[in-house]
């Protein structure tokens, strides 16, 4: 991913009102977490921020943010928009070495139609949408494409059978299952008839009542 450039000023302005004022001249505030401990206080254009944001789903995208004439790489930590618009307004960064490996939550995309939908007439079912991986900030991804298309009737895909290269230490438990091929609900009730063991009443069998004015 390539790192998106973001100018910021530094922030004096502190306190509800003193940001609400920052907001109405078309400004965002935000924060960034020094990796040498503190934070640094930043607010930044709000136009030229959607701008570079347009197009981007990821949430934790690398930023390189110029401050009073230093640049400071950074992730993107946290958005927070408006309840009712939708703008941004808070913006939250971590400053990131970029040779040291972080930690990041990556969204799982399937692509392609298995063999056990398109012959099989099974339904696709994703159990799992994101993945952690840590990775050099440099190799973070929006998302992470899978071709599911060689899946089979029953077949189950987990987290270790994602191949997604040796740039990516994978963080989640390997047995999690992330896409799972169901049989038609047809075929499951089916099998699960089939399977039901057959019950059988031991007990005494019921006498039909006597007709009426008949003596036992």
């Amino acid at each position: 991913m390539d790192q998106i450039a973001i100018k910021a000023e530094e922030r004096t302005e502190l306190g509800t009102g003193a940001v609400r004022r920052l907001r109405r001249t078309g400004l965002i505030p935000g924060a960034v977490n020094r990796m040498k401990g503190g934070t640094l206080l930043v607010k930044l254009s709000a136009h030229d921020f959607m701008l570079a944001m347009r197009g981007r789903t990821s949430k934790q995208l690398l930023v390189s943010l110029e401050v009073n004439g230093s640049t400071i790489p950074a992730l993107m930590r946290e958005v927070q928009n408006d309840v009712i618009g939708g703008t941004p307004i808070h913006v939250d960064f971590g400053e990131v070495s970029l040779t040291e490996k972080v930690r990041v939550t990556v969204p799982v995309v399937l692509t392609g139609e298995p063999v056990g939908v398109k012959i099989g007439g099974g339904i696709l079912e994703q159990v799992l949408r994101k993945v952690d991986v840590d990775c050099l900030p440099g190799d973070i991804v929006e998302k992470f494409t899978v071709d599911v298309s060689s899946m089979n009737l029953s077949d189950t895909l987990f987290v270790r059978d994602l191949k997604l290269g040796g740039a990516y230490t994978v963080a989640t438990r390997g047995e999690v299952p992330v896409a799972v091929i169901k049989a038609p609900d047809g075929e499951a009730e089916a099998a699960a008839g089939a399977a039901a063991p057959e019950v059988i009443n031991k007990g005494k069998k019921e006498e039909a009542p006597a007709p009426a004015g008949e003596k036992k």
